[in-house]
């Protein structure tokens, strides 16, 4: 109830006056049955401006520890992640991979809807990078359609730091959904859900217009970040 609450009558409401999002291709959603909507990753808000955009529930994977703060900025952050569709994951001991594919494969079994960001992270500099298997995983092992959408300009609207948004139009763009039942029984097979992620990246890539870069984007941002010089041995 929250979620639809938010999403017809509170938050939904403000945020298509305020930033008129122009969407494209959301006929391409089917109406009923489980999907997959995977889609590139510019910014914060993509999770929210994208559920809006879709007539059905869109739930998406977060880190737990936005469900698990003290007090009454923690009590709001639980009530807003949970009031958007989104799930709690524990990211703890290298199983949030595997915690997210479960939490997909439920929802995805109950015939939902379960979005995901290949890159696993937001894009350091806007451009598309290396999509990990995860969503190929998913997507074998459920039999739903993947649906691929291009946030298009969330990265000049919420630009990674920038607390509050610039106020311009959401633009966002879905594409024809792709369907790997031809892959039926082949979960496992490293070869093939590489070619099925690319698949889907290819299609993130066409849909964006973005630079496509073959290499994860987790790898360039942790090369990006500052290293602490050591500190000289007294004598």
């Amino acid at each position: 109830m929250l979620y639809w609450f938010l999403k017809y009558i509170v938050l939904g409401p403000l945020l298509k006056l305020v930033f008129r999002p122009k969407v494209e291709g959301a006929q391409y959603i089917p109406a009923e049955g489980p999907v997959i909507i995977a889609s590139n990753h510019l910014s914060f808000a993509d999770s929210i401006f994208m559920p809006l955009s879709v007539k059905r529930r869109v739930t998406f994977p977060a880190k737990a520890e936005y469900f698990t703060g003290k007090g009454i900025k923690g009590w709001l952050t639980k009530l807003f992640f949970a009031g958007t569709g989104q799930v709690p994951i524990d990211r703890s001991g290298g199983k949030a991979a595997r915690a997210a594919l479960d939490v997909g494969l439920k929802i995805l079994r109950e015939g939902g809807v379960f979005g995901i960001y290949p890159e696993g992270t937001r894009s350091p500099d806007g451009r598309l990078y290396r999509g990990k298997t995860g969503v190929a995983r998913l997507a074998l092992e459920s039999g739903a359609p993947v649906v691929p959408v291009a946030m298009m300009n969330m990265d000049k609207i919420q630009p990674i730091g920038q607390k509050l948004p610039n106020l311009k139009r959401v633009h966002i763009r879905f594409g024809p959904a792709l369907n790997f039942s031809r892959y039926a029984g082949m979960t496992g097979d490293r070869f093939i859900e590489r070619a099925v992620t690319d698949e889907i990246m290819y299609e993130l890539m066409t849909l964006s217009g973005r630079e496509y870069i073959d290499m994860y984007a987790q790898k360039v941002k942790n090369a990006q970040e500052p290293t602490t010089p050591s500190q000289p041995v007294a004598a």
